[in-house]
């Protein structure tokens, strides 16, 4: 995937003239404080910007069907639907298959995204799971489509530490198991290093850096990188700890 010269504008310019790829099989983290452009260069990838907001240039290329998940499952999953279904409905369209081929994709699916009782929690609704739980269900729906690309929009946000951790190792497990691609968000400089190779800096629209994440972790180019390096992983006082 690859994007040149991004722009998307409101009543003024929002991102501006932005660039980078994802590699197949790469996990690149987007990061950034919050207004920096990181989900609205997601939602421009996806084509979903919010009302009055438009892509006034540059190109998105996408080798194959790209998929998203969200910071909040209960935005996204339908409240009144069980969560069994939601995702069947999306296997029989994407897969062409008839309802008992789906059914059985799903139970695969939930299987993937390690949710215990598959058949037990697809006849649940979203209001009924945990937050994690939720979050599963949501990425089951995006490998439902069968995408080349995954864009994650700080999924791992509103969870708490050891379900973070699970949710990051299963992002990994099924990158390699499905040869995804991943195009991570994140404000957590130290949630994406655990994840990705690379690392887009952003900041006011704009990519300020990129590069390896152990390069820009331990010897960021930019000012605004070192400040997100410092807000995660303080150094000490220069000549600490000399003789």
């Amino acid at each position: 995937m690859r994007v040149v010269d991004l722009r998307v504008a409101g009543e003024t310019e929002l991102l501006h003239g932005m660039s980078f790829e994802v590699g197949p099989g790469e996990a690149v983290g987007l990061v950034g404080e919050s207004g920096s452009g990181k989900s609205l260069t997601l939602r421009a990838i996806m084509g979903l910007l919010p009302r009055g907001l438009t892509r006034t240039g540059g190109q998105i290329e996408l080798d194959r069907t790209a998929s998203m998940i969200f910071q909040d499952p209960l935005t996204f999953l339908d409240p009144l639907t069980r969560v069994g279904d939601q995702v069947r409905e999306v296997c029989e369209v994407a897969g062409r298959l008839d309802r008992r081929a789906a059914g059985a994709r799903v139970r695969e699916l939930f299987a993937d995204v390690r949710l215990p009782e598959p058949e037990v929690l697809a006849r649940r609704y979203p209001h009924q799971l945990s937050g994690g739980q939720r979050q599963r269900v949501l990425l089951a729906l995006a490998l439902a489509q069968n995408p080349g690309l995954l864009l994650c929009d700080e999924p791992t946000t509103a969870l708490d530490v050891t379900v973070q951790r699970e949710i990051l190792d299963l992002l990994d497990t099924l990158r390699r198991e499905h040869g995804l691609s991943l195009l991570f968000v994140s404000h957590d400089l130290a949630v994406v290093a655990q994840l990705c190779e690379r690392v887009v800096v952003l900041h006011e629209g704009r990519v300020v850096e990129t590069g390896p994440t152990l390069r820009v972790v331990t010897a960021p180019q930019d000012a605004y990188s070192r400040r997100l390096v410092d807000a995660v992983l303080p150094l000490p006082p220069l000549g600490a700890g000399d003789d």
